[in-house]
């Protein structure tokens, strides 16, 4: 996990540290992603926090949500090689 700078935003930070460890290879494509009390309680944060980092790496594609089943990896974000 990265340092976190709290004297800015946190959840772009988050978001920042998940998008390392996702091209890293950290969770396969498919594979069920952490939620959000889980990052809370990793990083140190409110869960409102990992929330906002969450729908972020949704927005870019490195996440699908399935309704009441969580968050999953896809195949990566929209554009990237």
């Amino acid at each position: 996990m990265a340092e976190l700078d709290r004297s800015r935003n946190l959840w772009p930070q988050i978001a920042d540290d998940l998008r390392r460890r996702l091209r890293a290879g950290e969770w396969a494509s498919g594979e069920r992603f952490p939620g959000t009390v889980a990052l809370a309680a990793e990083y140190g944060v409110a869960q409102a926090t990992t929330q906002k980092a969450l729908v972020a790496l949704r927005t870019e594609g490195w996440l699908r949500l399935e309704v009441g089943q969580g968050s999953f990896v896809t195949d990566g974000a929209k554009g990237e090689d």
